[in-house]
């Protein structure tokens, strides 16, 4: 069985594509995440869904996809919408009670790992993989690659690791900002969810982060953006295409 885990020389290969893509003109100081599913599923055999699925890209011969996120270090990954059925009663419930508060917070775990399973069931998969390009400060990139789930253990998240509580609201000179719930990770008492459910449901994750791994880590890499004498000129560029026999 193919692992989610890229190998050396793909996940080289990542690195080359990605590089070569950043001194492209038209590149800006981040990779679109749908430039990164078409690096990984180019690499690794795959294809990309372009769905609202939890999995992004999957090799389906191999049973394996992956959930792929790039972003700016300084951005909270957006995990997903999380409308949840019966958020209107939840909700309610969450300002009587510290078990309806809890209550609240367990559905929208249960939503996300349930999402998770969705893809597992639907696309025949035996491993779900990560697959997360960050974008540090001073133009430093690194990409690595991490095992979420698996059919046999198929939850990503514990919901007894977190605790919520309901934002304090905030009023702007323009308008009143709607209160999020946040969810404390409790082994570093950290907050690691922001759900805005009276407002479009988003989901973010900033606790993303302390899945980051070490510099030593053996599935990732990383390179640097170019600077700007490194990247091609428009010029350049457009020659290159008037010279390429696209019949070929």
């Amino acid at each position: 069985m193919m692992s989610i885990f890229s190998s050396t020389e793909q996940l080289n290969l990542i690195r080359k594509i990605l590089s070569r893509y950043i001194r492209l003109p038209f590149s800006s100081v981040t990779i679109p995440g749908a430039i990164m599913e078409g690096v990984l599923a180019h690499v690794r055999g795959g294809h990309v869904l372009n769905t609202y699925d939890f999995v992004d890209v999957i090799v389906s011969n191999e049973k394996i996809g992956w959930q792929v996120k790039s972003t700016k270090a300084s951005t909270p990954v957006t995990w997903k919408r999380a409308k949840l059925p019966n958020a209107s009663d939840l909700i309610e419930y969450s300002r009587k009670s510290t078990l309806g508060l809890q209550n609240l917070g367990n559905a929208i775990i249960e939503f996300c790992n349930e999402h998770a399973q969705q893809s597992i069931k639907k696309y025949d998969l035996d491993e779900i993989g990560y697959s997360r390009l960050v974008i540090k400060p001073g133009g430093k990139v690194s990409y690595f690659e991490k095992l979420l789930c698996t059919r046999d253990n198929p939850c990503i998240f514990n919901a007894g690791d977190f605790e919520w509580i309901w934002s304090t609201p905030k009023t702007s000179t323009k308008k009143e900002q709607l209160q999020s719930l946040h969810g404390i990770h409790k082994p570093t008492n950290k907050k690691w969810w922001a759900w805005h459910g009276l407002g479009e449901n988003q989901l973010h994750f900033s606790g993303e982060n302390a899945w980051w791994p070490s510099n030593n880590y053996s599935h990732m890499t990383a390179f640097s953006f170019p600077s700007d004498d490194e990247k091609l000129s428009l010029d350049n560029f457009l020659e290159m295409l008037s010279n390429y026999d696209i019949t070929a």
